[in-house]
């Protein structure tokens, strides 16, 4: 069983209200092979909501803040938290999420200036389900699943 980024399995979750359809996830979730979550939605945010992108504090300590300055931090760890939780109890093994996502995000991550340019890391959900021996992808990585 996989678990994988609600957006990519046509859920309307994304901050601005859209999703990410991949089909090939979409015929997961289906099959009953995967099981969809936004670990955003499940920390309490609405939808829409404001962008937001993981920046580096003064202090060196990563937050992530929307284009506007809010500080959604707590919410995102909340999600990542809860998300793990869930896999934890499933027995999931492997994930597929989003990329770029400051939750979802694996390898490459917006670089917190808001103009759409990459750095490497991984979103806060990512880095928690990997720390915790989950195998994570991205739809990117598809041919790497034999899906």
């Amino acid at each position: 069983m996989y678990l994988v980024s609600a957006c990519l399995a046509g859920v309307n979750c994304r901050y601005n209200g859209s999703n990410s359809t991949n089909e090939a996830i979409q015929e997961l979730v289906r099959e009953g092979k995967a099981i969809a979550i936004c670990p955003e939605i499940i920390a309490g945010l609405p939808i829409p909501r404001a962008c937001s992108e993981i920046i580096i504090d003064e202090d060196g300590n990563r937050k992530i803040v929307s284009e506007v300055g809010q500080d959604f931090t707590k919410e995102f760890i909340e999600g990542a938290q809860k998300t793990l939780e869930i896999a934890k109890t499933i027995g999931i093994e492997k994930a597929i999420l989003q990329s770029r996502s400051p939750s979802c995000g694996y390898g490459l991550i917006y670089d917190g200036t808001f103009y759409g340019k990459l750095k490497a890391g991984n979103g806060l959900t990512a880095e928690l389900l990997v720390e915790n021996g989950i195998e994570v992808y991205t739809e990117n990585d598809l041919e790497k699943l034999s899906i």
